[in-house]
């Protein structure tokens, strides 16, 4: 290519005698006496050359011009035609544009986060997909001022994210999500004492979330989807925290005291019921014992009785007999001894050894 540049520039020189020099014709003829400026080849030396040049030129205007657009997963392109935005978003792909006539925007359609907190933390901002924002500070029922921290988590509805732009701009989640929090959080609040708020808190969550979700789904074409909402912390005022904590201490107190209450009853009841347990083995032994001596009264008197009926005449008599042979092999032993015989010849019969005065022997 820098050859035939050369060569175009030998030829030229060559044509016109060289640059800066009057033409043959003297300083009358033909175009004047002044110097004569080299002729332009719109065709850049014709052939080959000429194509390359045109090409490059093509090339460097569709990189400037970038008449093309790439959507990622995750977002959508909103196509806007002299100013005037295309109804449907474009999906994730590569895009042909007209340059300079058209233009793409592109918007985020991941979950977003908004942290309402009293200490706000760095982030990336918007484009990490965090938002921090100071924690909602409403009125309660008697117009005492509490911070509710709550973390919302939501989405740009894909499917109306051109109308969405159209409508609210770029900056729809100022206008749409934090104003409704703000909104709800308040409506909510503001019906309950801010003593309750800490012993209600999981119905406080539910209900904000019931207000956001239904107040946003009733907006129109539904810009965005809500995900979750989550109530993190309750602050209260510092007068508030000191009188639930004495409220609290209190109850703690009085709980202590039945506590205590409960506990000597239980030990006045298990005294007793030991007692009743003494009192009640000793009420068994003493009927075992009664029951013992009246079986065995009982059982001496029928034996009394039947003894008795076994008695006779000729029994008694011979139960007698026996006593004085008894007595008869006694005197045999001790000559000395003494024998006494009741009245009416029954048994027993005594008899006293005279040897051993103080021994006395009976025999039945």
């Amino acid at each position: 290519m820098a050859s035939d540049m050369n060569d175009y520039f030998n030829k030229k020189k060559s044509e016109s005698g060289g640059f800066g020099k009057k033409s043959s014709g003297g300083s009358g003829g033909g175009g004047g006496g002044g110097p004569q400026m080299p002729k332009i080849d719109l065709n850049f030396g014709g052939g080959k050359a000429g194509i390359a040049y045109f090409i490059v030129a093509v090339i460097i205007m569709l990189v400037l011009a970038k008449p093309f657009t790439i959507v990622e997963e995750g977002q959508r392109g909103i196509l806007s035609t002299n100013g005037k935005y295309q109804d449907q978003a474009l999906l994730p792909g590569l895009h042909f544009i007209i340059p300079v006539i058209q233009k793409v925007y592109i918007v985020d359609t991941k979950v977003r986060i908004i942290n309402y907190a009293s200490r706000i933390e760095a982030t990336g901002g918007s484009k990490s997909g965090i938002i921090a924002k100071p924690a909602v500070t409403v009125l309660d029922k008697r117009s005492l001022p509490v911070s509710i921290e709550l973390t919302v988590q939501y989405r740009l509805n894909s499917q109306f994210a051109a109308q969405t732009i159209s409508n609210w701009g770029f900056s729809w989640e100022d206008k749409i999500i934090n104003p409704v929090v703000r909104d709800v959080v308040r409506n909510v609040i503001g019906k309950y004492d801010a003593e309750s708020l800490t012993q209600m808190r999981n119905d406080l969550g539910a209900e904000i979330e019931a207000g956001i979700r239904e107040s946003v789904l009733a907006l129109e074409n539904s810009p965005a989807i809500l995900q979750s909402v989550q109530l993190r912390d309750i602050v209260l005022p510092i007068k508030v925290k000191e009188q639930i904590e004495r409220v609290q201490i209190a109850k703690q107190e009085v709980q202590k005291a039945e506590q205590d209450v409960q506990r000597v009853k239980q030990e006045a009841l298990k005294r007793a019921a030991e007692a009743e347990g003494v009192a009640q083995k000793a009420r068994i032994e003493a009927k075992g014992i009664a029951d013992a001596i009246t079986i065995q009264a009982d059982a001496k008197a029928k034996a009394n009785i039947l003894i008795s009926k076994s008695l006779t005449t000729k029994l008694l008599q011979l139960e007698q007999l026996n006593v004085q042979g008894k007595f008869n092999e006694a005197l045999q032993v001790n000559r000395d001894a003494k024998i006494f015989l009741t009245p009416g010849g029954s048994t027993p019969n005594i008899w006293v050894d005279t040897k051993e005065t103080r021994k006395r022997t009976t025999a039945q």
